[in-house]
């Protein structure tokens, strides 16, 4: 049996670096603070909604926390006694779910409005 030998030579890259190529910044070449002048660059970038739907989101958390605190109570006073009209009464189970769905509805025309 005869094997065969592959010579492979491998490449060996070298980089050099000269310090001609690297250049100072601005702040090393003058130490005096007179002469530096620095300019900012303002990015200004557009809000996603405008201040319309802004008011009409805020206006629709106002909704929904209205609605939350109508449904909020209803304890007894006192505890051998019960009192259907005070949970079952038409605030809590008819007004206040009300009240967030339109809160709800608000926020969701306040988001596509454009």
């Amino acid at each position: 049996m005869s094997e065969k030998k592959t010579n492979k030579k491998k490449k060996v890259v070298k980089t050099v670096t000269t310090k001609s190529a690297v250049k100072p910044t601005a702040s090393k070449l003058s130490k005096g603070g007179s002469r530096n002048v620095r300019t900012k660059n303002v990015v200004t970038e557009e809000l996603l909604f405008g201040r319309k739907n802004y008011i009409l989101m805020a206006s629709g958390l106002a909704l929904i926390i209205l609605g939350y605190l109508l449904m909020s109570g209803g304890g007894m006073e006192d505890p051998n006694t019960w009192d259907e009209s005070r949970i079952y009464g038409f605030r809590r189970i008819t007004l206040a779910p009300a009240v967030i769905l339109l809160g709800l509805v608000l926020e969701i025309v306040a988001i596509f409005k454009r």
